[in-house]
């Protein structure tokens, strides 16, 4: 079927209000529709679990709803309702007025920053007129100070149709100040019903809170992270090529089985998410909440459709009064996928009252120690910050570690568009360094040169430590620098360095430029000595304990002194313990060059011959000129590389 044209924005109408107050019959008076489709609510005439329909408006506005359940027991079930409305319409029963639900739905609805809706008085047909005006009355000082304080207030009834065509008037009026949800971010929609259909496979339902999806689309749903293609999608039951945010949105998903989902997942853009098993937030405690809330008390927390058990560690209080507010840090106990500024509701584990709500600050925390003001401080800080602000601090905390484009799209409320030109400003003035461009891996500038100058503060300290030795090795180098630092940012600090004309690096060393050997008179006249019997021995060099006898030294004076010779090319290193002098060892390749450009090939025996040698040496020697790519072996003969 053909897209059908969206000249106006998807919009979302929720309901919300006790139990029997009429929501359902609202709904089926304006739609046709009932909402209310399990046998047991049929039976009990109540709902239990969301309905779904569609309304237009005479003005073309399409209306998705979402009929929530008024029973106590299931609030849980009118929060994931709740996530995605664009406006609410609080439903009261005239011959009943405000009720229990009634102001916690509306609680709810306030902690989850609902900002426009209506007030629709139901069964208006069973009361007297004065008793109409009493509940009136009652109901406005009810909503006083709230969100719908001076909101448009409709007596309606679904048994004569009272109030009916101001309704749609109202809503219509309604709709057109509602701002629309961006299409241009990331996709995201929170899963509230997975069910199958014959000959179609898996389908998912949800209100689509950002972003676009079109059929061929690959998704990944959070936080289990299954891959999946979009083989199908309607909205408002019609078939359509593309799903824009604030659409009541059906997507038959292929690749993935209707066991392995359920209602709290994400279905978005592939990468977008990360799974978190911590969140740190600004909380919230409702003024009617019936005592503070202790540190680490396990609540139930809801957000988007989602609803788990997660302890509450305050962050900056010892206790969190009715009325009150402050950081604090979620601990999970099952991974979820959300995003910073998400909205939140808790609620006490039992009995199931709501207490509190708020927003997300940040999504992949490490664990906080409480009442540390620099945690507190940079909570603060993410609070009111540029998007670019944020970024920064997601690469500080990152440290050495650095992060990737990809990871900070995670992290932050941006999709990669959005972070692009953000992380090249940071580039541009100097902020933040692109230090792996095949992985698009970023670093704070600040980073970078605090590692570089501790890693020419241990080379200053080896050196005055260790003064005959010509530097450090790479390796040995990165393990003093933090762990988390990548292999990649560690090679880019030597390059830098290099460049600045802060470090030498010689193959697997590393020595600062003003790092020059320097031996006294006596080890200068020992490393002549070493030197000179090396020479003297040709391609019968002495072996460390002829060393130390000729010598008359032993231990780490002499080690050090060979291990100088070594790293200056006076000596060369065959293998442990069997060195000679550079001169032979030149000597003696220039002479297997000439041998080899005459005659091709040479065996074990006719290098002994050549070098008037026993297999001792003579097969050490063979084997450092195959290391060094003078020769390559062929069987047990060698030729020129």
């Amino acid at each position: 079927m053909t897209e059908p044209q969206q000249a106006m924005p998807p919009i979302i109408l929720g309901t919300a209000g006790h139990i029997d107050h009429g929501k359902t019959s609202l709904i089926r008076a304006l739609t046709g529709i009932d909402t209310d489709r399990l046998k047991e609510e049929k039976a009990r005439g109540i709902t239990i679990e969301l309905g779904f329909a569609s309304l237009t408006l005479p003005t073309g506005q399409r209306l998705g709803i979402v009929d929530v359940p008024g029973h106590e027991r299931f609030v849980r079930h009118m929060l994931a309702g709740a996530s995605g409305m664009d406006l609410v319409a609080l439903i009261i029963a005239a011959d009943e007025g405000v009720m229990p639900q009634t102001r916690e739905h509306l609680e709810i609805c306030q902690l989850l920053k609902v900002k426009r809706g209506l007030v629709v008085l139901t069964k208006v047909d069973l009361v007297e007129e004065d008793w109409l005006e009493l509940v009136e009355e009652d109901v406005r000082l009810f909503l006083s100070g709230t969100f719908l304080d001076g909101a448009p207030i409709v007596r309606f009834s679904a048994v004569t149709g009272q109030g009916q065509d101001e309704l749609l008037a109202i809503l219509a009026d309604l709709c057109a100040t509602i701002q629309p949800k961006p299409v241009s971010g990331i996709f995201r929609l929170p899963i509230d019903r997975v069910f199958t259909i014959k000959g179609f496979g898996t389908v998912v339902t949800g209100t689509a809170i950002s972003g676009r999806l079109r059929v061929g689309d690959q998704v990944e749903i959070y936080p289990p992270q299954f891959k999946a293609r979009v083989r199908n999608l309607q909205v408002h039951d019609e078939n359509v090529e593309e799903a824009l945010a604030g659409s009541r949105t059906a997507i038959n998903l292929q690749g993935v089985d209707r066991v392995e989902l359920a209602r709290g997942m994400v279905v978005a853009t592939p990468g977008a998410l990360l799974d978190s098993l911590r969140l740190d937030a600004r909380l919230d405690i409702l003024p009617s909440a019936g005592r503070p809330l202790k540190n680490r008390r396990e609540v139930r927390l809801h957000t988007g459709t989602s609803e788990q058990l997660a302890v509450a560690v305050l962050l900056d209080q010892d206790e969190l009064p009715p009325g009150g507010s402050g950081f604090v840090q979620f601990l999970l106990t099952e991974p979820l996928a959300a995003k910073p500024f998400d909205r939140f509701v808790i609620r006490q584990v039992s009995p199931a009252l709501t207490i509190g709500g708020g927003h997300f600050l940040h999504i992949h925390p490490p664990k906080h120690r409480r009442h540390q003001e620099q945690i507190i401080k940079g909570l603060a800080f993410l609070e009111t910050c540029t998007e670019e602000a944020r970024l920064t601090f997601f690469l500080q905390e990152a440290g050495a570690a650095g992060l990737s484009q990809q990871e900070l799209v995670q992290l932050s409320a941006l999709n990669t568009a959005e972070v692009e030109p953000l992380l090249a400003g940071l580039v541009k003035n100097g902020q933040a360094i692109l230090y792996d461009n095949d992985n698009n891996r970023y670093v704070l500038t600040a980073v970078v040169k605090d590692l570089q100058n501790q890693a020419t503060t241990f080379l200053k300290s080896f050196h005055q430590n260790q003064p005959l030795k010509l530097g450090l090795s790479k390796e040995e180098l990165r393990r003093r620098l933090p762990e988390e630092l990548e292999v990649r940012l560690f090679n880019y600090l030597l390059q830098d360095l290099e460049r600045q004309q802060r470090v030498v690096v010689d193959k697997e060393l590393v020595r600062l430029a003003s790092h020059k050997v320097v031996l006294q008179e006596d080890q200068e006249q020992l490393a002549q000595k070493v030197e000179a019997l090396y020479n003297k021995g040709g391609l019968t060099p002495p072996t460390l304990k002829e060393l130390e006898a000729a010598l008359g030294t032993t231990g780490s004076r002499l080690q050090d002194i060979l291990k100088l010779l070594i790293s200056q090319g006076r000596l060369i290193k065959v293998k442990e313990d069997l060195l000679f002098h550079q001169t032979t060892m030149a000597a003696l390749q220039e002479k297997l060059i000439a041998y080899l450009k005459k005659h091709a090939e040479i065996s074990v025996s006719q290098f002994k011959d050549l070098t008037q040698t026993s297999r001792k040496f003579a097969i050490p020697l063979m084997e450092y000129f195959d290391a060094n790519r003078v020769t390559v072996r062929v069987g047990e003969n060698r030729r020129l590389r």
